[in-house]
């Protein structure tokens, strides 16, 4: 045989193993099977056995290349048992913060994957359905940390997905080329139809993972609160979710997150990429490596990327869609922390110091604000700041969608006010009181994932009256259930709020007037 015969055989061996070896996990699979309309995947079950875990199954194709920026496609099927026991890599990311801790291979931009854990010897659609979508400001985040893990809550009875999702400048970029080459004249919001196309993927396949696909609740914290918002405004995910649950963030206001019009976003974002990269043009941009885009995209004054009025996965701005009551009309639960935010100026707020900021911020209506805010003494202004920070950061957005719900959902609303402080760990003080995203490891009862924290047996109590509170809200549309606090419908007369602490209990919302006076100023920001 010739050298060339030698080097042509080898060629076509090698054209015909490339599919096998681009998939090394389809080889010598084992556990526990499913089929899924793109193939069979293999998970494993929890420690216990009481919960079968199914990792890193793609629902959509990476969206490299030439799919850099373009909605989510469908994923290539394969041959053959797929190893699902380990999750995918997270989506690139742009910041991160200390107590966000990743098991995965690292960050990629082939990241759509998602996770399933459902109940071992579930019968075949007969089991709800909670999808959780992560927060991190549209910037960072990932469905690998310990604290998300779904097998506790899988537990209670239902069946939990977790998808990764497109973030920053490659989940968000607002461009006129991508506009013109959209079927639909939009750019924008690839992150937010990620997750679309995880729930259309649920619908497909979740029934032979033991979960209805009619009974799907969808559940996340801060911009994983404002996509549940999201996805309840567009028209893409009508008929796929039952349910909704929201946990400090709401998309019907913003101070940080935007929601600027498509326009808007292309003039803006075009002018940072020609700055940052040298070229505006899009066949030149999806050939710039990776983290060479990273690099820019967290540059010291580089632009925010968040989520446009895009005229197709949100055809109208969030708020107006709310108001004209074009949002899925189904039961919604939602709240917020007792101390979503602290003081961040240089120096402790004082009497003197927070009224000059309530007429810097409100002017002539300085007097009412420190009505709802007061500072009668240095330590009720520290107080009062620390609240306002918190209501301006992300509680007051997440009370407006609240309300919007309320006005014109025609569903039972939910509403919680999360006070039990933090007893401290590594990356929060116990000074730190409820923070932000202190509730997660409550919700998915995961205490122990935290790092150095002692708990309490009130936290262990409260841990378990969320779950319990969650799930069952996930399977009926209510929240209570046996030995649990009795938890009212959120609306006019008393607006009954639950407060989830040490002792938690339903109560007549008494901090109204302060939302009701931020609405007056900022309620006609509207997006």
């Amino acid at each position: 045989m010739t050298l060339r015969a030698v080097k042509s055989l080898l060629t076509t061996i090698c054209v015909s193993l490339s599919p096998l070896l681009a998939q090394p996990a389809l080889a010598q699979a084992a556990g526990p099977q499913v089929r899924t309309d793109h193939g069979v995947v293999a998970g494993e079950a929890t420690a216990d056995h009481q919960v079968l875990a199914f990792k890193g199954i793609p629902y959509a194709a990476p969206p490299v290349g030439k799919l850099r920026w373009q909605p989510p496609q469908p994923a290539a099927p394969w041959q053959g048992v797929r190893q699902a026991t380990d999750f995918g890599p997270h989506c690139v990311q742009l910041g991160g913060y200390p107590d966000m801790q990743f098991h995965d291979p690292g960050p990629s931009e082939d990241c759509l994957t998602l996770n399933v854990w459902q109940p071992a010897g579930a019968k075949r659609g007969s089991l709800p359905v909670m999808v959780w979508i992560y927060g991190g400001g549209f910037a960072t985040g990932g469905t690998s940390e310990h604290r998300q893990d779904g097998q506790y809550l899988a537990h209670r009875g239902v069946v939990v997905v977790s998808m990764n999702y497109r973030l920053g400048i490659f989940g968000f970029l607002v461009h006129p080329e991508l506009t013109a080459e959209s079927a639909h004249h939009a750019s924008g919001n690839y992150g937010l139809m990620d997750v679309a196309a995880a729930l259309a993927w649920v619908q497909k396949n979740i029934a032979a993972f033991g979960g209805d696909p009619k009974n799907v609740t969808i559940f996340g914290e801060s911009a994983g609160s404002f996509a549940v918002s999201s996805e309840m405004a567009s028209p893409l995910t009508r008929g796929m979710i039952s349910k909704a649950i929201g946990e400090s963030g709401g998309a019907l206001y913003s101070s940080s997150l935007g929601y600027l019009p498509r326009a808007d976003r292309e003039t803006r974002d075009s002018a940072f990429l020609q700055q940052a990269f040298g070229t505006s043009k899009l066949a030149e941009l999806r050939r710039i490596p990776t983290e060479d885009i990273v690099r820019a995209a967290t540059a010291k004054g580089a632009l925010r990327f968040g989520p446009d009025v895009d005229g197709y996965f949100l055809p109208e701005p969030v708020p107006q869609i709310y108001a004209e009551g074009k949002q899925a009309h189904i039961p919604m639960l939602a709240g917020w922390n007792g101390d979503e935010g602290r003081y961040a100026g240089a120096l402790t707020p004082t009497i003197a110091s927070f009224t000059a900021l309530a007429q810097k911020d409100f002017g002539e209506h300085a007097a009412d604000f420190l009505a709802v805010y007061p500072a009668g003494s240095d330590e009720e202004a520290k107080r009062s700041a620390g609240d306002y920070g918190g209501d301006k950061f992300i509680a007051y957005s997440t009370w407006r969608w609240i309300e919007g719900q309320v006005q014109t959902g025609h569903s039972p609303v939910y509403r919680y006010f999360f006070t039990l402080g933090s007893p401290g760990d590594r990356n929060h003080p116990a000074a730190a009181g409820a923070f932000h995203s202190d509730d997660i490891e409550y919700v998915f009862g995961t205490l122990d994932s935290r790092p150095d924290a002692v708990w309490r047996p009130e936290d262990r109590r409260l841990s378990d009256q969320m779950g319990a509170y969650w799930t069952n809200f996930a399977k009926t549309g209510n929240p209570n259930g046996p030995g649990l606090p009795k938890w009212p419908v959120y609306g006019p007369t008393e607006w009954q709020v639950m407060h989830l602490n040490g002792d938690s209990a339903a109560a007549p919302d008494t901090l109204r007037p302060r939302y009701l006076f931020l609405d007056t100023q900022w309620g006609k920001e509207k997006n």
